[in-house]
């Protein structure tokens, strides 16, 4: 799934809001430096006059219409210098190792003890993924993207609910993910179950390294199965977290 750039309202009105204070502060500064310009051309002539020096030539005063068309030019130069740091800095690839790069989730070997021994997913924060325990295949003639997102029997799931993005927290009590926002549920396996959700919570492509690594790409967003799909046919193992609603 490829990420839509889009300006929201409020994008919209920070920029009118930038475009507002430049003009505002380009006219008043250019007011200021005329302002000072007369004053020092005024004391050049006093000084000149008392001294017998003929007096230093007055430049040509600037019209109008050069003033505003001057001013013109020189707030549309710093807003797009403006508009295109902000965007440039924007779209950059995430080089410093957090949401939207690859992330390095730790060893295989630890990621799937702190799995067995607590009984719950591995969470990275950094990466804002959860780590299941995964070997299922689609069944039933349900077909979606699985293709790069699981590996070595583990799969990456994006902590986001696929309804409205909050965040999905999972459930000890009935090993379901639970959005406690509108109570959409999924399965160990992130498959949708209960709840408003349209499909499955999305995935991450992930990989390991010869060393045990296991790296989690979170530039690109996986749109995860849709309804009907489960592939771990487990019902809840407890009492829900959230109420359904």
């Amino acid at each position: 799934m490829t990420p839509v750039l889009a300006l929201s309202t409020g994008t919209v009105v920070a920029i009118v809001v930038i475009v507002v204070v430049d003009l505002f502060a380009i006219f008043f500064g250019l007011s200021f430096a005329r302002s000072r310009r007369a004053q020092r051309e005024a004391d050049a002539a006093a000084t000149a006059a008392l001294l017998g020096e003929p007096s230093p030539p007055t430049p040509k005063p600037v019209s109008r219409r050069e003033f505003f068309r001057r001013s013109l030019v020189a707030s549309l130069l710093v807003f797009t210098a403006e508009f295109g740091g902000a965007t440039i800095a924007f779209l950059w690839p995430n080089l410093r190792g957090g949401f939207g790069s690859v992330i390095n989730a730790g060893k295989l070997n630890d990621i799937l003890s702190f799995i067995n021994d607590n009984n719950l997913p591995f969470y990275s924060g950094t990466g804002r993924f959860y780590i299941v325990k995964y070997s299922g295949k689609p069944s039933g003639g349900v077909d979606y993207a699985t293709e790069g997102v699981t590996t070595d029997g583990i799969m990456p799931l994006y902590q986001r609910c696929v309804h409205l993005g909050c965040r999905v927290p999972f459930c000890p009590s009935s090993q379901w993910f639970e959005c406690p926002c509108h109570g959409s549920k999924y399965n160990t396996a992130g498959e949708y179950q209960l709840g408003p959700a349209p499909h499955g919570m999305d995935r991450f492509k992930v990989s390991v390294t010869s060393n045990g690594d296991v790296m989690v790409d979170t530039a690109e967003v996986i749109l995860g199965p849709p309804r009907g799909t489960n592939t771990t046919h487990k019902p809840p193992a407890g009492p829900f977290c959230v109420a359904v609603q």
